[in-house]
């Protein structure tokens, strides 16, 4: 149930498509005479719009969950890598018979570097469909076979292709690995969705170490700059407000240890 309300929730939302809505719902309550409603929705939605497209609002709001979570090189000899679905365009993929990465390729092919760079580590891959209706394609069918070209032998790599979301990437592949404690594992997720992911390993019992990529700002000098491609601009608000709100309902049904997930010292096990 909580991921059927999570996506009708999300879709009403996320700021692009709130704004939207309030742009066209303010347009028709002009058309049927509010004026006074009509006008306050129009102006609220274009000075939204306006903000969320050219200012520096969403990398604002994404600084702070990229800088959460830095690297730190593993000591000693690296048992696995997770990676996190959301880096494969399975749909797309499966159409055209190859492997479409998304936005968040990176996370595909850092994990690949991590696999060069360590190898006797395991590479475990976790995602299934995000879909509220399934059409049978799953990112872990189509990471098998992105691995498969890069390389990597089959015994090396485990698929996990039931999970849906976050919380379930990291139930699902807790019980998959069953790591023992002392082990180090590195855990591959975009930057800005490193804190939910880490959160959710910790309630599920396992805190492996965070090694984020897919960053999506600069740093502090995105605070500084306006956005010049109104659509880049809206996209980074829509993934901050995801990652805000997902933090925030991930803790209030327990699938998160805290709300804003913190680094640990002793990550890795």
């Amino acid at each position: 149930m909580f991921f059927y309300a999570a996506k009708l929730i999300w879709f009403l939302m996320q700021p692009s498509a709130a704004l939207l809505i309030a742009l066209a719902g303010g347009l028709l309550a002009i058309a049927f005479g509010s004026l006074k409603i009509g006008t306050f929705l129009v102006v609220l939605a274009t000075i939204g719009l306006l903000l969320a497209g050219f200012s520096p609002l969403g990398p604002a709001l994404l600084l702070p969950l990229e800088e959460r979570f830095q690297r730190a090189e593993p000591v000693g000899p690296v048992t696995g890598i997770i990676v996190l679905g959301g880096g494969i365009d399975q749909h797309v993929g499966e159409v055209r018979q190859i492997v479409e990465l998304s936005d968040a390729g990176d996370r595909m092919t850092e994990a690949v570097a991590l696999a060069q760079r360590f190898p006797e580590a395991r590479v475990v891959f976790s995602g299934g469909s995000a879909e509220i209706v399934s059409d049978g394609y799953t990112e872990g069918a189509a990471a098998r076979r992105f691995f498969r070209a890069m390389g990597l032998d089959d015994s090396r790599v485990t698929i996990e292709e039931v999970s849906r979301n976050t919380a379930e990437n990291a139930r699902f592949t807790a019980a998959m690995v069953d790591a023992t404690p002392g082990e180090t594992w590195l855990l591959v997720t975009s930057a800005f969705h490193m804190p939910r992911a880490m959160g959710s390993f910790r309630a599920a019992g396992w805190s492996p170490m965070p090694w984020p990529t897919d960053y999506r700002t600069r740093g502090a000098m995105d605070l500084y700059r306006p956005i010049l491609r109104p659509s880049h601009g809206l996209t980074l608000v829509d993934l901050a407000a995801k990652e805000w709100i997902g933090l925030v309902a991930y803790r209030m049904t327990g699938r998160t240890d805290t709300l804003y997930p913190a680094p640990d010292a002793g990550a890795g096990s």
